[in-house]
This record gives structure tokens, sequence and C-alpha cells, in this order.
């Protein structure tokens, strides 16, 4: 080889090793991501990628806590009836646009009027915002809303260039312009999303790396591989027979934090002609399954007792959950009396469940406990965005699917058992669980909101829209170069400060 193309081999070398070293952070996540959107998305690992793209107007604390991100500070009227918020001055979007009040009003107003939009019952009470000032925006409501502060510390407070959103419409889901501290560069779906650090980010500081790479990997053994071979610096759910061994691989790093959310069987009653069989038209039928799962045992098989078993949208360790209604003991013959009840002798469900195998364990889990009663169910195992499609389209009889939760507990329940609420696939409609609901909205007092919240849950659990089964613990496992991450019970991967050796 002669000394010039040794050179430029050499340099070609260390230029492909100073690229790859301490400048591109890989995360694997557990499924691919629905539109990058934030009005129309409703995925967790959407959120996950949203933290790093789309700063909010508020941000919460490891310990929950509201924290200025986008405004500065806000103030209450005296009746609550109004909010005013103050602005960073130094934030900009991806695409140059500058952040002021007049593009919080051009945000909101998006997300309360779009046609698809899944935000509009978080902002349900946000009756007007006006631009006050060149960086003061005051949010006037129907009614009092304690939940507000929590809905804009997520995707409803989420903000998009407003000059891109009018360019684009619902394109901007290719293409998001958001101001954080990464910009999007690409998206191939099912492979990846490409984010690179945009240097104009006031906090630009912070962020330690040039790019982010999110690589969707379902199978959680094929992800945990990824990461031992190097292919990947972190990955987000860990499955918890892995947790063991990750805490002892000397190469790694592990970390976990409480999920507020909850997993469970979403049932069709009123999305389309799919409703139209007994496990949707008759509570008989769903309760006769929800009475064949031993949830215990759930917890213990599938999950190695890393998780808690549920049946409300809040955790038995949470504040807000009805004590009076705890967790029921297996009952395969209490199940088939109901059936019988139900003039059924057997029963055959279809399931939907995402394509992981953690998830697909636990739906064959399932299966055989609830053969026992007489329910025969079918799994179809489904890539998790095309899931969530077909529960919009009412393309479903059950669908295997959780929520992440909130902060506030109104996130966990009004937008999934409100008439009109935004993710509410089941179609399910209450006028008392709607008034329930909105009247803990209105109140500030921890005791009033709880008394709404039993009250609601009552209903909910007869109508049983959503077989509650669970709540997760978010594992985290990741290269031990990588250093600096927090674990946060809203199970997102917060970048600032996070470094690699």
């Amino acid at each position: 080889m002669t000394i010039r193309k040794l050179t430029t081999a050499l340099l070609a070398s260390v230029a492909m090793t100073s690229g790859a070293f301490a400048t591109d952070l890989r995360i694997g996540l557990q499924e691919d991501p629905d539109a990058l959107d934030t009005d129309q998305a409703r995925t967790f690992v959407g959120r996950i990628v949203f933290e790093s793209l789309c700063d909010k107007l508020v941000n919460i604390t490891p310990d929950l806590e509201f924290v200025p991100e986008l405004a500065t500070e806000w103030e209450w009227s005296d009746d609550a009836m109004s909010l005013t918020m103050q602005l960073r001055e130094d934030a900009v979007f991806h695409d140059g646009t500058p952040f002021n009040a007049e593009a919080v009003v051009a945000n909101i107003g998006r997300s309360k009027t779009l046609d698809e939009s899944r935000r509009k019952s978080e902002l349900a009470s946000v009756e007007s915002v006006e631009a006050t000032g060149t960086y003061e925006v005051t949010f006037t409501l129907a009614s009092p809303d304690a939940t507000l502060i929590a809905q804009l510390s997520d995707r409803a407070g989420m903000m998009l260039s407003p000059t891109a959103a009018a360019e684009k419409g619902l394109g901007l889901a290719n293409e998001p312009v958001c101001s954080g501290p990464y910009q999007f560069v690409e998206r191939i779906q099912q492979d990846r999303i490409v984010l690179e650090k945009f240097a104009d980010h006031y906090d630009a500081e912070s962020y330690n790396f040039d790019r982010l790479i999110f690589l969707p990997i379902p199978d959680t053994t094929v992800r945990l591989a990824n990461l031992r071979s190097g292919d990947l610096d972190m990955l987000e759910r860990l499955a918890p027979s892995d947790a063991a061994g990750v805490q002892s691989d000397s190469n790694l790093t592990f970390s976990a934090a409480t999920s507020l959310g909850y997993q469970g069987i979403t049932v069709n009653l009123h999305n389309g002609a799919r409703s139209e069989t007994p496990f949707g038209q008759d509570a008989r039928v769903r309760r006769a399954l929800s009475l064949a799962i031993d949830r215990e045992v759930i917890n213990q098989v599938v999950f190695e007792g890393a998780y808690t078993a549920g049946n409300q949208p809040f955790a038995p360790t949470s504040p807000w959950y009805d004590q009076t209604n705890p967790v029921e003991a297996r009952d395969v013959e209490a199940a088939k009396a109901l059936l019988a009840e139900a003039g059924l002798e057997g029963i055959r469900i279809e399931i939907q469940a995402p394509n992981n195998p953690v998830q697909l364990q636990l739906m064959q889990v399932i299966q055989a406990m609830a053969s026992e009663a007489g329910i025969e169910i079918s799994i179809k195992a489904t890539e998790f965005a095309t899931m969530l499609s077909e529960q919009t389209a009412g393309n479903y009889e059950g669908s295997q699917v959780g929520w992440s939760g909130r902060t506030d507990p109104d996130g966990n329940i009004h937008a999934f058992v409100t008439c009109e609420g935004g993710l509410n696939d089941s179609k399910f409609c209450s006028e008392e669980v709607d008034n329930l609901l909105d009247e803990a909205r209105l109140s500030t007092e921890t005791s009033d909101r709880k008394a709404s919240y039993d009250a609601a849950n009552a209903i909910l659990s007869d109508a049983l829209p959503i077989i509650y089964l669970y709540h997760q613990t978010w594992l985290w496992a990741m290269s031990n170069d990588v250093e600096g991450f927090t674990a946060y019970p809203d199970g997102m991967i917060r970048l600032a400060g996070v470094t690699k050796e």
C-alpha cells in the first residue's frame, strides 16, 4: 500500500471512529411510534421521541413536581378561571420561527380544533387563549380545571412550529418541526427515527450527543442482545426476567422507576360492527373473563413479581386508588355462572396484542386461564401502531393495551371513558361518568376529587369497558459508559446532562 493510500485509509478510520464515539446515542424502543404529530399521537414510544424533539410549556421532576420549560412562571386568577403564563424569550423553532405567545395561541387552537386531534378532551376546559403580551399568554377557562398544568406538561403542552403546521397540515407527522434540543432528520417506518442536535436551542450545552437514533425492536431478547453487542447504547422496557442478568453484568447499567400507568384489555362496546358480540354487548361476559384471570399469578409467572396486580386505572399504592374495591381473587366457578346467566355455555373472543414476546406470553397465560371458564381466546399478534389504528377504526373485539400514566389522575381515565374522550376506542358512554369526571376537574381539593373518581370507578367496574390487569415498573438497561441518566416515573428518557464515555 502506498503512503498516500495508507494515509487516506487511516484518516477514514479515524473519521469513522470519531463519528461513532460519544456523538451518537442509539436507543432501542419496544415499538415503532405512531404519527410524529403531538396532536395526532398516542403511543408511549412516541412520547419518548417527543421528549427530545419538542419542548413543552411545563415539565416535571422525578418527584412529579411541575417545573418551568417554555413557560418560565404561571399564575392562576383568584377564581381559578384564568391562567397566565410568562414565556421564554430565547426559544426558537427548528425552522427559525420564533417562539412567543402567538405560537402558543396557534398550538392550543390547533389542538382544540384539528379534526384528528386527540388533545381535545385534555383541553376541553379552555374556552379561549390569548397573547396578552409578546411573551405572555392567558388561558380563559369555561370552568376551573385542576388538571390543566398537568396537561400542559405533556403532549397538549408540546409546541409545534405554527409556520410548519400551517404549511404541512397533517403531513407534519412525517416531518415534525418543534423547538426541542434535537431536530428531526429522517424516519424509516419500522426501522429508525433519527434526530440531530439543534445548535440554537436555549439549553444546547446540556445535551451531549450529536445524533439520537431510535430503533424499534419489539423482541425483548433481540433488543437486549443488541445492547450487549454494542449495537445499542440504551433500551427502554427491559423484560423483568432479564433484570437480574443485567444487574450482574459489569458492562451494563440497570435503572428502574414505578410507573404511573396501567395495562389492561380494552373492549369494543360500541365502536362499529365488531362490537356486536356477547363480549361487547353483555357486561356479564366481560366480568366472567375478569374473574377467570388470576392477576397475582400473572405477576409472578410473566413478570417475575416485578409488577403490581391491578383492577383500576390507578395502582393500589396510589392515593387515588379506591381501597373499598380491591383486586378480586380468581373465581372460575363464578365466571362460568355468569356465562350461564348470559345464556352461554362458552364463548370465543379475539383479542389483539402487541407482537412482542412479553405481551404475547401474558396473553397466552390469560388464554389458558380463560379456557378453564369456557372462554376461548384467539390471540391476534399485531404491530403496535397498527393495533392502535385498528382500535380507533373499531376493527377489534378486545385489545391488550396499556397507558404509561400521567402525573394527574385525570390523565389515566378521562380521555378513555368519557363519551367524547380522545382515546375512547371502546366508545363506552355514560352521562353519569362524564359528569363525575368533569366534576373532578373542577376542584383542587383531593378529597372531593377522589370521591368523584371512586364513584366513577364503581360504575366502570360494573360496565368494564377496560379490564385492568396490572401496573408495571419501568426498567431500563444501558451500556455502563452511559452516565447521568435519571429514571422518571413517567417512563420518559430525558437526556440533559447524560454523557457517553
